[in-house]
């Protein structure tokens, strides 16, 4: 999980563990793209609206990485005017969750889209960075 606002990571923390998955998070850019080439992980949620390097940068600088570019990236963004979702999914993103998420419904989102790229995620505890 990559997102710098407190409220909005203990949020998708809290719903991620509540249903099993395991999670390590960064607060920005540059920490969650050296989290995620250390990290291996299944999917990356990534916020679009991040401080010094926007999520559309932090997108296309882990699809550069070869390891990564198969990982989903779903971003979790308040960006939800027209073309938004557009440049989201042309920067890098495979899905797009719109801020404020739905504790009801957000699970069933991820999982739609974990669903379409990788069956099983690797087990791991979640561990703030």
């Amino acid at each position: 999980v990559i997102e710098d606002n407190e409220q909005n990571l203990y949020l998708t923390r809290y719903l991620l563990q509540a249903h099993g998955y395991p999670c390590v998070e960064a607060r920005d850019g540059p920490a969650g793209i050296a989290l995620a080439k250390s990290a291996s992980p299944g999917a990356i949620l990534l916020d679009i609206q991040l401080p010094d390097m926007n999520g559309y940068e932090v997108a296309m600088e882990l699809r550069r990485h070869e390891p990564l570019r198969n990982v989903p990236i779903i971003a979790v963004t308040s960006y939800a005017m027209v073309g938004d979702r557009e440049r989201t999914l042309a920067a890098g993103c495979d899905g797009y969750i719109e801020k404020p998420i739905n504790p009801e419904t957000f699970i069933g989102e991820v999982e739609e889209y974990l669903n379409k790229f990788q069956p099983t995620i690797p087990s791991a505890p979640c561990r703030p960075s």
